[in-house]
């Protein structure tokens, strides 16, 4: 069965749909009396289908309730409503350990500290008579407090009274098409002791099982025990042996696979007989390596054994680094992962940057105070440092001594020392999109998407465009993203064109007014010591030679990594190179981002669609439809709409140049949205329908992107890049002779301007102070201003019936403005922040619009890039090894 969204089942109200398994349907929902969000699971029919089984459900699911423990996830309720049976859960933000291991496998520090609050978990329970019979990767939520074990012996509350001595009716096979198709690959099987495909009574042994191999799967990144069929995964459980851990992951311990073999033993009297052993064995071998305290010392004084188990990875990480050092020989290609510290959490959408010596690692990340900060690792360290000074941080670069950062924050360029200490500001930079910094101490850069490159001396001073680029402001091919050659005077740099298919990275020359293109390259590229070009092709990350005399490249390039990640904003691939042959990535699963509706006060009331590279967002007037540009796995943009409800979506544009920024007309009859076609972005409408062809709205010289629709219909605010004033917002009469006229133009960038649903005012963002704040100006004629924000504030979007005014503050919350009109004055009644959301855009202001407001203002729809403390930087040693060969 499937409930619809307000579905009542007892106090609880339904508010979304979850996800579906053999154990039954889960939605997430508000508890009315208590007013909080829980999770409620509808159980199949048959679990209480007479009397008799309905009062043993009862009785189990009561018992499970009992159980507490910071690593089970809690059962807070039982019910019944008509012919339902339900669960209420604990309701739980994060990804399952399926999900997360669908990227590979977890760092070795992770995955002891996952395997050992599993063990914790199930101990307790043990303890109290409780069996979990179903423990796998996909009962397992990572959230930022740790592991979270999902339906707790629901296995055996939901089987018949009469064991079962068949697979078929094994509760631990739910009722998915890949685990039911002979031939395919079977999941849930993986993870069943013998006894249980034997038809034998489970008992915590058999969870002992289950934990050996949830834990193999963790450190190897591959099942213990896989196949093509039925038969053939529970042949494989029943005689074989899984390869040995430190086999198939050179870095982990070797005292691992015994505790892993003891818990895989066929015989259950062969394996470890409580968890709690289990777990104490997984203490001693994480601290064993701390050569300065005993085992015991260490388990009273330490932080955690975490953290031991983090030192021996760093000891081990870093003696393979001085393996690979260039005086060395040659080694294979060995990988690692580093993830943020504990409750920090990784944004997945911004690069990291490697030290040129390959020996710190630098990130953006958001801190438990919900700051995005700068921090640093040292590979041979036991975990990342913040820098202060950094609020806001986005596009680190190193100095070629390592000793400090550039970065961009807050419309500025920075630098700051990697040790510490206060951050310098160096020159303005409202959008940018990249920097790098040579031996020399020159520093180059690009402000704003239109601009060309600049250079400034990193020890500060003038800002400069270079001569070589100055003709190709405000016109295709667009500069961005410069990255020094070694020598430090050539440097690589995307060539953007109005079809991304022949964008270009190229060669420029701090010494000559001329450039050399490469190859063609949707995303940017980084030079890879001894010799190479990586760049992005589909989604796959390519290696490439490169003839540094020539400024050419040579032979055919070579996969290095099958799927990388890449930011669909800035255009960065998300890779960064050291001289000494390291290579750091994030893959392109990690920065996939989410359409989600929030309440007012911040709470997630559902997701719309699947997971995508989203660029930017409309609602129409009605809150029925969305529509949004979306990036293909190649990097291509296009339109889509989709339905508000059930997120059923359709392609709308299906240009091969790039369509985007669309937006709803105010009868929701058209859209209107840039497309770089035979010239810089214009603009175009076409039929929501999608019926009929494109028209042209506006030819220009300079770029164009749609901002707002005035009510009436009668004008159509639009963004335009002018080389001499920045970003400015035009307006565009929808009847007569259309002719555009400039609403704020400036020196300053005037960015995100919406007119207020009486056509009277315009709201809009402007750097004029320094930093981004929102303004209110009358419309059209612009006479008078009126500043809304204080502390930053950008994107505003206004309440359908003029009264709230909604924007972005600096620290990324969304405020809620209360507005009094009195005759031609404009005034600020309240502002109250609303909630802090996870927005897909550069920590930068920017000119997309990252979330919808639903006509009353009460609902919000928003581009959320996932935070994740759980998807690693993955850092690969001697990467270029398979390729030499």
């Amino acid at each position: 069965m499937t409930l619809s969204v307000g579905t009542r089942l007892g106090p609880y109200e339904i508010l979304s749909p979850l996800g579906a398994g053999g154990m039954g349907e889960v939605y997430r929902a508000r508890d009315t009396r208590l007013e909080r969000t829980v999770a409620v699971k509808v159980l199949p029919s048959g679990v209480s289908s007479t009397p008799e089984q309905r009062q043993r459900f009862e009785r189990e699911a009561r018992a499970i309730s009992r159980l507490s423990h910071p690593h089970i996830c809690a059962v807070h309720d039982v019910g019944r409503e008509g012919e339902t049976e339900y669960l209420v859960m604990e309701y739980l933000e994060g990804e399952t350990l399926s999900d997360r291991l669908a990227r590979g496998p977890l760092p070795l520090e992770q995955a002891f500290r996952y395997g050992q609050q599993i063990a914790d978990a199930l101990d307790k329970a043990h303890r109290h008579g409780i069996v979990h019979r179903d423990l796998k990767p996909g009962n397992v939520m990572l959230t930022k407090s740790g592991v979270k074990l999902l339906d707790f012996g629901l296995a055996k509350v939901m089987a018949p009274e009469t064991p079962a001595s068949d697979l078929t009716s094994n509760p631990t096979v739910p009722a998915r098409a890949d685990l039911t198709r002979e031939g395919t690959l079977l999941g849930t099987l993986s993870y069943m002791a013998p006894e249980q495909l034997e038809g034998k009574e489970a008992d915590t042994r058999t969870d002992i099982f289950a934990l050996g191999a949830t834990l193999y799967e963790m450190v190897t990144g591959r099942k213990a025990f896989s196949g093509s069929s039925h038969a053939s995964i529970a042949s494989a459980i029943l005689r074989d042996t899984p390869r040995p851990i430190s086999e198939a992951t050179p870095l982990a311990p070797s005292r691992l696979d015994r505790v892993i073999a003891m818990c895989l033993a066929k015989d259950p009297d062969a394996r470890w007989q409580c968890a709690a052993d289990f777990r104490l064995e997984l203490v001693w071998i994480a601290t064993e390596g701390d050569a300065a305290r005993p085992a015991v010392e260490s388990s009273r004084k330490s932080r955690s054994w975490a953290i031991a188990a983090a030192i021996v990875l760093a000891a081990l990480a870093w003696l393979a680094f001085r393996s690979l050092r260039p005086s060395a020989s040659p080694g294979p290609v060995r990988r690692l992962s580093v993830v943020p510290p504990e409750n920090v959490t990784l944004i997945v959408h911004e690069a990291p940057a490697l030290s040129p010596d390959g020996r710190q690692l630098a990130f953006v990340a958001v801190d438990p105070s919900g700051r995005n900060l700068l921090y640093v690792r040292r590979l041979d360290a036991l975990e990342a440092s913040p820098l202060a000074d950094t609020d806001g941080a986005s596009m680190p670069f190193w100095s070629p001594d390592g000793r400090a950062l550039g970065f961009f924050a807050k419309g500025k360029l920075k630098k700051i020392d990697a040790a510490g200490g206060p951050s310098t500001t160096l020159a303005d930079a409202a959008i940018p999109r990249g920097g790098t910094w040579n031996a020399q101490g020159t520093i180059l850069f690009v402000p704003s998407p239109p601009e060309p490159i600049y250079s400034i001396p990193a020890a500060g001073g003038e800002a400069k465009p270079l001569t070589t680029l100055a003709d190709s402001v405000g016109k295709p091919p667009f500069r961005r993203s410069p990255s020094f050659l070694p020598d430090g005077r050539h440097y690589l740099y995307l060539s953007f064109t109005r079809d991304p298919r022949e964008s270009q990275i190229c060669v420029g020359s701090l010494d000559s007014k001329e450039s050399r293109c490469l190859v063609k390259a949707r995303t940017t590229a980084t030079y890879a010591p001894p010799g190479y070009l990586l760049f992005r092709r589909g989604a796959a990350l390519m290696a490439q030679k490169l003839d540094l005399s020539r400024m050419e490249l040579q032979g055919d390039p070579v996969i290095v990594v099958p799927e990388v990640g890449f930011n669909t904003v800035t255009l960065y691939t998300l890779i960064s190179t050291s001289n000494d042959g390291t290579l750091a990535y994030l893959s392109s699963g990690a920065a996939r981002m989410r359409l989600t509706w929030f309440a007012r006060n911040g709470q997630e009331t559902g997701v719309l669609g699947p997971p995508g590279s989203y660029n930017t967002i409309s609602l129409s007037a009605d809150d029925s439809r969305v529509v949004l540009d979306l990036a293909s796995p190649d990097g291509d943009l296009n339109i889509w709409t989709m339905d508000a409800a059930n997120g059923v979506s359709t392609r709308f544009t299906f240009d091969a140049t790039t369509s985007f920024y669309p937006l709803w007309s105010p009868d929701g009859k058209r859209i209107v949205f840039s497309a770089m076609r035979d010239s810089p972005p214009n603009l175009y409408q076409k039929l929501a329908s999608g019926v009929g062809a494109d028209e042209l709205l506006l030819r220009s010289s300079q770029p164009n992107l749609p901002l707002s629709w005035s009510r009436d219909g009668r004008f159509l605010a639009y963004s335009v890049t002018d080389p001499k004033t920045k970003w400015d917002i035009w307006a565009l009469p929808m009847s007569g002779e259309r002719r555009p006229f400039p609403f704020a133009q400036t020196e300053y960038d005037e960015i995100g301007g919406e007119i207020s649903p009486d056509g009277r005012w315009m709201a809009y963002a402007s750097n004029e102070s320094g930093n981004f704040e929102t303004y209110v100006r009358p419309f059209p004629t612009g006479e008078g201003k009126w500043q809304i924000s204080r502390e930053g504030g950008f994107e505003p979007h206004w309440r359908a019936d003029g009264k709230e005014l909604f924007y972005l503050s600096g620290d990324r919350r969304i405020v809620a403005a209360g507005i009094a009109v009195e005759g031609p004055a404009f005034r600020v009644l309240s502002s109250t922040p609303l909630f802090s959301a996870r927005l897909s855009g550069q920590e930068s202001p920017t000119a997309l619009r990252q979330f919808a407001v639903s006509a009353d203002g009460q609902r919000f729809l928003a581009i959320i890039m996932p935070r994740t403390t759980s998807a690693p930087i993955t850092v690969a040693l001697n990467w270029n090894a398979g390729i030499a060969k």
